[in-house]
């Protein structure tokens, strides 16, 4: 995605949460010092696969075979850890490194890749975890303006972030075990962030001209983007 075309959208993410576009900035180009830009072609085999985007909320455990039974697994943040603890591989791992960070560390230094997100306020998580990094596999994302070896595929969450990089690779379908919007033990916090997440899907989908099955039965009440 063009970061031409997401920004009208970014824009409304920071009016609705408040949050504070140079702080953002800051961030990725504080991400930008400890990382050289990654090779992206080794995603190249993302492209025409069925693709298993992840999400942590408690339903994975029994979603984890749906996960093992597409081509590549993206995960979001910890939901790398419980897969792998049910025997399921990773192939990418999207974190802002707020959980699990131990993981990331290990799925690096293994050889796999890890997009780790900057925003504007997980500098501290930035400087504490990606200096131990294996750095020749960490993907650098952002939500606003991409620069340097920092980039942006488009995506809020850990989690719709991992669906928008699945996309932008060319994964020819999408699965999401693991996903619950209405999942009743998060905070609020956390409930208007899925509701993002919802909304930014249904735009995913929409352009792909893909349906989620996720989204089944939500669809009329989605805010459209």
């Amino acid at each position: 995605m063009e970061y031409q075309t997401w920004n009208p959208v970014y824009e409304r993410i920071l009016d609705d949460f408040g949050y504070d576009r140079v702080a953002d900035e800051r961030a990725r180009d504080r991400l930008a010092r400890y990382v050289d830009a990654f090779d992206e072609s080794r995603l190249d085999p993302v492209a025409g696969t069925t693709v298993a985007v992840a999400g942590a909320a408690p339903c994975l455990d029994d979603d984890a075979d749906v996960a093992a039974a597409a081509d590549l697994v993206f995960a979001a943040s910890s939901a790398a850890a419980r897969l792998r603890d049910h025997g399921v591989d990773v192939d990418l791992m999207v974190t802002d490194l707020d959980k699990t960070p131990g993981v990331a560390r290990e799925l690096t230094h293994e050889g796999t890749p890890v997009a780790v997100h900057a925003h504007g306020d997980n500098v501290p998580e930035l400087d504490r975890w990606v200096p131990r990094l294996d750095g020749d596999h960490v993907l650098p994302t952002t939500q606003t303006e991409p620069k340097g070896p920092v980039v942006n595929y488009g995506g809020f969450t850990d989690g719709d972030r991992a669906a928008f990089l699945a996309d932008a690779f060319g994964a020819a379908a999408l699965r999401f075990p693991g996903w619950a919007f209405d999942d009743p033990t998060v905070d609020p916090a956390k409930r208007k962030k899925l509701a993002w997440a919802e909304r930014l899907l249904h735009w995913l989908e929409r352009r792909r001209g893909e349906r989620f099955a996720i989204l089944d039965g939500r669809r009329a009440a989605i805010d459209i983007l």
